[in-house]
């Protein structure tokens, strides 16, 4: 299991929160199979659903851009039928 703040410590090159996104998908790709979410990252661009964007990367990796659009696109069609 890896957690989030092992992750940090030894990647002390990361400075944004996308960067430490991509850092949590390569981690899933080698083989991990959990990620303890044990710290809030610290970063000035941490956004307030940190938690869902790190294990949506987790679990999902690159996919997590392509639901991101579509989230994007079904939430534009709510707004235009008033919904």
């Amino acid at each position: 299991m890896a957690k989030l703040s092992e992750l940090m410590i030894a990647n002390p090159q990361i400075e944004k929160f996308e960067e430490l996104r991509e850092l949590v998908i390569l981690v899933a790709k080698s083989g991990e199979v959990f990620l303890e979410f044990d710290v809030k990252p610290d970063y000035p661009d941490t956004p307030p659903n940190w938690h869902l964007e790190l294990e949506t990367a987790f679990y999902w990796g690159d996919r997590t851009e392509e639901l991101k659009k579509r989230w994007a696109e079904h939430e534009q069609k709510k707004g235009e039928t008033g919904q």
